[in-house]
């Protein structure tokens, strides 16, 4: 087993020497600065291995190569999305990234309703709920189409939680 954070990048404001600090060895990141469906550049990607390697660690996971919505929907778009994102999974296998988390979420990448959720002892977590989620696509986003694919309890507790907030 391996002691991995998440890092998101240079732009992270947590450095790359606190996580070799608390005892990581390897980190969870990711290119955010690529598109949706864009083919991630070698260059790129050896770059960021590199930054990571110089910190004493490793890039042990990828998250994520995000799935764009083409993929989602199906059709000509998502055979080129795919071709794109299979093309990406080559180039992090050829310099040796061979763990890839992703996210296949409806409307966005991912979500997470509550940031910081309080927890009993201090901390902090994400957290996930369903009628703030459907609030959200349907009272707020508007998506045409997004009261279908929820249950009634679901669209009765969103519009309640919504007139609300």
């Amino acid at each position: 087993m391996e002691q991995c954070w998440r890092w998101f990048g240079p732009a992270d404001p947590v450095p790359l020497a606190h996580v070799r600090q608390a005892g990581a060895s390897g980190v969870v990141t990711a290119l955010h600065e690529h598109y949706r469906g864009e083919v991630w550049p070698d260059e790129a990607i050896l770059a960021r291995k590199a930054e990571v390697e110089g910190a004493g660690l490793r890039w042990s996971v990828v998250e994520s190569i995000p799935v764009p919505n083409a993929i989602k929907l199906g059709g000509q778009p998502a055979r080129d999305a795919t071709s794109a994102w299979i093309e990406t999974m080559r180039r992090l296998a050829r310099h040796g990234l061979q763990v890839i988390c992703y996210n296949f979420m409806p409307v966005v990448d991912w979500t997470r309703t509550e940031l910081a959720y309080p927890l009993p002892g201090g901390g902090t977590a994400l957290r996930f709920n369903i009628h703030e989620f459907a609030a959200f696509d349907c009272y707020m986003l508007e998506r045409p189409g997004a009261e279908a694919d929820y249950s009634a309890d679901v669209l009765t507790r969103a519009k309640e939680w919504h007139l609300r907030s």
